[in-house]
């Protein structure tokens, strides 16, 4: 039992079904009974099954409740207990939790108690987000915030869960959740890579975009922002939401005792659908007894005629991919690395960002740092994203995602990285958005530079930004 605010929180037994169940009572003085039997009611409509499900609610004669299913396993506080967790592992329990918020908020509520006892890693090996609608109802967390503000106050939590995850800190001084607060330089808290070593770039500049630890890097306002920014992240044994349960019909009576709540609804499973693989390979016997029955055929017929005509004999078929090849048509050129390149500068220009142009989101961004003139406040003559192609590739087309930037960009292609090994093949000005750019004609490169020579305006500065780079090429 737990008992907080006039709420009181109960582990009970489903008598029925024999099972644990959760159970959330109220004092006859606690104001809200009303509201948190609305907003349980709400939740139990809600099918993504990394959310708790809510069995029952009812505020009746003055006794309210709400039952919902009991989660066994361990939080994200226990699993911080021996301290921070493996990077990715940290950040796939945060993305799932990520996803499961923002379908709560497609459908109109929030949690606004974003702890880390209130993420959950199942012993079935899933992800449980605890509380969503009830806790905010409880905490009266929600009133007088816009829906803006819901999704901004949900996505700095699952900052904070993300931040602590990767460091085993709480960037927060308001919340008592048992982890130390995080450290703090300059009147700001660290970034996760200033706590912990060996956290990848990536997700060092995710957190800081969602908790603004960095003046230059745009925030993240909503928890759908935050789960395409994760989306990538590697996912251990994720929970599966390709089949949904249906939404949970609440009664309207209050339930006979607290260890009888109501029946769960029976979950109809569609009829298992026949293997692809047997469908091929009754479809390949099928035209193999079609083949003999023809060539055996036209043998007797042309025996009856004097000729003894070949059986026809199946000839083997080029892939799609083989004949693409054999065509010489492009293909995607996979981009072995990327680098922040100010040869001019000191060397490098944001290069902890350059991995994020070639993540394949169009959410991360590499971008420039911000000068005070479109001439770089004439310190250097340009700045760029350098990328690798593992090898010599001839590109036949280049299509790079600017954002909104703008600016007057240069593509150059060589053999090195060095500056003098890198020609111009073509200039555009203007760039904005996403631009095709077609590199037929193109010698074979190894390198392909995005070389800035004049930058966009920026808030109070100039800076460009590449969100996104995707290359086609011809195989040799």
């Amino acid at each position: 039992m737990n008992e907080s605010s006039g709420a009181t929180f109960w582990k009970a037994i489903d008598e029925v079904l024999a099972r644990p169940v959760a159970v959330h009572t109220f004092s006859p003085d606690f104001e809200r009974q009303h509201e948190v039997v609305i907003a349980a009611r709400a939740a139990s409509r809600l099918t993504d099954p990394r959310l708790t499900q809510v069995f029952d609610a009812a505020d009746e004669d003055g006794v309210a409740y709400v039952v919902s299913e009991w989660v066994s396993g361990e939080s994200l506080l226990d699993l911080l207990s021996a301290g921070p967790l493996e990077a990715e592992r940290g950040a796939a329990l945060v993305a799932e939790a990520a996803e499961a918020i923002a379908h709560a908020h497609e459908h109109g509520l929030a949690h606004l108690n974003l702890t880390p006892n209130r993420l959950m890693w199942t012993s079935g090996n899933t992800v449980k987000v605890l509380g969503v609608g009830v806790d905010a109802a409880i905490l009266d967390a929600a009133e007088g915030l816009t829906e803006e503000e819901r999704a901004q106050a949900d996505a700095e939590g699952l900052g904070r869960l993300l931040y602590a995850a990767l460091t085993g800190h709480w960037p927060s001084p308001d919340d008592d959740c048992g982890l130390p607060e995080a450290p703090v330089d300059d009147d700001h808290y660290c970034t996760p890579r200033q706590v912990t070593a060996g956290v990848p770039n990536y997700l060092d500049t995710i957190t800081s975009r969602i908790l603004g630890l960095r003046k230059s890097v745009e925030p993240m306002d909503s928890p759908m922002e935050v789960a395409e920014a994760l989306a990538e992240v590697p996912r251990p044994a994720p929970a599966s939401v390709s089949t949904l349960p249906p939404a949970v019909e609440l009664r309207s009576e209050p339930v006979d005792t607290i260890g009888r709540p109501p029946m769960p609804p029976m979950i109809h499973r569609p009829a298992p659908r026949r293997s692809p693989a047997l469908s091929r390979f009754v479809l390949t016997v099928v035209v193999l007894l079609a083949m003999v029955v023809v060539g055996v055929g036209a043998w007797t017929l042309g025996k009856s005629l004097g000729t003894e005509p070949a059986v026809p004999t199946a000839a083997p078929s080029a892939t799609a991919g083989e004949e693409g090849q054999a065509a010489g048509k492009p293909v995607e050129v996979k981009i072995s690395g990327a680098t922040g390149f100010d040869p001019l500068g000191d060397g490098e220009e944001r290069n902890e960002l350059a991995a994020l142009a070639i993540d394949g989101s169009a959410t991360t961004d590499w971008h420039s740092e911000t000068y005070g003139g479109p001439d770089f406040g004439r310190l250097k003559e340009g700045v760029g994203l350098l990328l690798d192609l593992g090898k010599e590739t001839r590109l036949t087309q280049a299509v790079i995602d600017f954002g909104g930037s703008g600016g007057t960009v240069e593509l150059r292609t060589g053999a090195s990285p060095e500056p003098d090994g890198l020609k111009t093949f073509l200039t555009r000005e203007n760039v904005s958005g996403k631009v095709t750019f077609d590199l037929n004609g193109s010698s074979p490169t190894r390198y392909l530079l995005v070389w800035f020579t004049e930058l966009p305006p920026h808030n109070n500065g100039f800076r460009t930004m590449i969100r996104d780079v995707k290359l086609m090429g011809v195989k040799e």
